[in-house]
């Protein structure tokens, strides 16, 4: 439980602490850039006025390029984990981030790499020629192969749908008695992982596989499916395939039915998808500290570098920038508590840096972290005013998914109110979201609170985010609700580009950023206070991470 003094924290903190902008600022004019560049920023007024959107738009003209320059397995400019793009912009942040006299380690760690090569493809060959179209048609399962055969149907299929969720298609070995090998087998969602009826069919020399989903209310529309097996391990099947929707697989298992009826040839299917995998690639966070601060009381402040599919420059470049610009601001600042800036590798692959970074700390050294700040989409042109709170709505769902420890609670509302203090003296709304999704649920999870900010997608904006926000609803298909990520999570559309942000966007949400940051760097009620139940002051100073390869 949170002790009785921190909830006084949060109140003694909801007026403007020192050195917190006042509502209004910052104003126009202000300091030149070379003024900013030179003076000691050592107060959030100071660093807030000092965020201009050359700056950030520099930063992200820069990612833009690096990812130019480095196409990734299927030739398109990208900054994914595990590709050219990605160790370039680890390069471009570490070479800044020591050339502004911060202490920069490069923390490796290893993950599980799988790239398409080209785009794949899927199409019904005959009786009738028809091409699906990726994503919006069907999507690809991480696997590799091609197949030209026979449609045959696997067992348990249940059409029409049950009300409720009924079928278990494929989960067997008898749910391929008599089936033809070489065929295209089609299974229907339901009963079992995915990975089980595949594997299921490939034994049963299934030479591609059709998933459809199962057709009650809320399993219609395209899967996106994952490929475990029973014990939920990852698995890359060699054989194809394919996920697709209810209405698909109907027609394609009526065709069946309708030609084993008449005495005529089934459907002939052809997949095509071509895939690069390495189980064991490298990846990378970029770790940078700041000379001065109490190394007992650190403040974390983060955002995830890599993109998901192709350039990512919203999503991350854009808080990637944000932090970068705030740390170069810092750089003559001696702060009370040491900041240590992290651009973390593989968020888009399930926060695989953040998990290595936090899973590898000593406790001793975990528990000096009092703070974690992120920044995780800053420029989203339809934007929402996103304020992170352990608390909140996840941006997906807009529901309360996961619980953390109690003791981040509290503490969290420190930095969020400074966020949504700011917010509201540009006469702008909030919206609070749950970090769920982001970096900063490594660091809750643990035990740290955490606050941040984060603008949303294309995918998700709703009505009640228009009323707060102006903007429109809608996702890149026009569907509310909905949560297939829009451009930015999708693949094969690559629209993830420079001109996917909005800058006006990107400098107040970087400001408010940067009056959480430039506050909580002097922070002594969170981080050094009695309140504070992370706090082992008397622990002596060591390294922040342990069994991580730093080069």
């Amino acid at each position: 439980m949170i002790l009785a003094a921190a909830a006084a924290l949060v109140t003694a903190v909801t007026t403007a602490p020192a050195g917190a902008v006042p509502a209004g600022a910052p104003a126009g004019g202000g300091p030149s850039p070379a003024a900013c560049a030179h003076r000691v920023n050592d107060t959030a007024r100071k660093l807030v006025e000092c965020v201009r959107t050359e700056d950030l738009w520099r930063h992200m003209r820069a990612f833009q390029a690096i990812a130019d320059a480095h196409p990734g397995a299927d030739g398109h400019p990208s900054r994914n984990s595990g590709e050219p793009g990605y160790k370039a912009s680890v390069d471009y942040v570490a070479k800044l981030m020591r050339q502004s006299g911060y202490d920069v380690t490069i923390q490796t760690y290893k993950f599980f790499y799988f790239a398409f090569t080209s785009t794949p493809t899927f199409r019904e060959v005959s009786p009738t020629a028809h091409d699906y179209t990726v994503v919006t048609d069907w999507n690809p399962g991480q696997s590799t192969g091609s197949a030209s055969a026979a449609l045959q149907p696997a067992g348990g299929i249940v059409i029409p749908p049950t009300p409720t969720p009924s079928s278990t298609s494929g989960c067997t070995a008898a749910d391929f008695t008599g089936f033809t090998a070489g065929r295209v087998a089609l299974v229907q969602r339901g009963g079992c992982n995915y990975g089980v009826k595949v594997q299921n069919a490939q034994a049963a020399g299934a030479s591609g596989v059709i998933v459809f989903n199962e057709g009650n209310p809320g399993r219609t529309d395209v899967v996106n499916g994952s490929l475990v097996d029973a014990n939920g391990n990852r698995i890359v099947p060699t054989i194809p395939v394919v996920f697709t929707s209810f209405a698909t697989g109907n027609d394609l298992y009526t065709q069946y039915q309708q030609a084993a009826k008449n005495g005529t040839a089934p459907p002939v299917m052809g997949i095509d998808i071509k895939a690069k995998v390495d189980p064991n690639a490298d990846d990378y966070n970029v770790i940078a500290e700041s000379k001065g601060g109490d190394p007992n009381h650190v403040v974390v402040v983060d955002a995830h570098l890599d993109a998901i599919y192709g350039a990512g420059m919203l999503d991350n470049a854009s808080g990637s920038a944000t932090i970068l610009n705030i740390a170069q601001l810092m750089h003559k600042v001696t702060p009370r508590n040491k900041l240590r800036f992290i651009w973390f590798g593989g968020e888009e692959l399930g926060e695989l840096g953040s998990s290595y970074y936090v899973g590898n700390l000593a406790p001793a050294d975990l528990a000096k972290i009092g703070y974690d700040l992120d920044a995780d989409v800053t420029a989203t042109p339809n934007y929402d005013v996103g304020v992170l709170d352990p608390a909140g709505v996840d941006l997906f769902t807009r529901t309360v998914s996961e619980q953390f420890p109690p003791q981040v609670y509290e503490p969290s509302k420190i930095a969020r109110d400074l966020g949504v203090q700011y917010f509201d003296s540009i006469g702008k709304k909030h919206i609070f979201f749950s970090p769920v999704g982001t970096d900063a649920e490594q660091f809750n999870l643990a035990g740290v609170p955490a606050s941040g900010v984060l603008t949303g997608q294309d995918c998700c904006k709703l009505q009640s985010d228009v009323d707060l926000f102006g903007g429109y609803t809608g996702n890149f298909e026009g569907k509310i609700p909905s949560t297939d990520g829009g451009c930015v999570d999708n693949p094969f559309r690559w629209c993830d580009n420079l001109s996917n942000n909005d800058p006006r966007v990107m400098t107040f949400m970087s400001r408010g950023f940067a009056n959480m940051v430039g506050t909580m760097a002097f922070d002594t009620r969170v981080l050094s206070g009695p309140a504070n139940p992370r706090v082992h002051a008397a622990a002596p100073p060591s390294s922040h991470s342990r069994g991580a390869p730093v080069r």
